[in-house]
């Protein structure tokens, strides 16, 4: 988890079925954010995962 100082720059998003987006969690680094996106992956469900970095135009 991280400290009370530590910005949380990179979002993990999920789409629904029917395209609603849905925010994951948030994290301090891309690749902690893309490990979480591929763990989700891995469990086989029909679900799109991504990452964003806060603040840019959404996917």
């Amino acid at each position: 988890m991280p400290d009370s100082g530590t910005t949380l720059l990179w979002q993990v998003i999920r789409q629904d079925d029917n395209g609603n987006h849905y925010r994951v969690g948030r994290y301090a680094t891309r690749d902690e954010a893309q490990k979480v996106v591929d763990s989700l992956d891995s469990r086989g469900r029909q679900r799109l995962y991504w990452v964003e970095r806060i603040g840019e135009p959404a996917h």
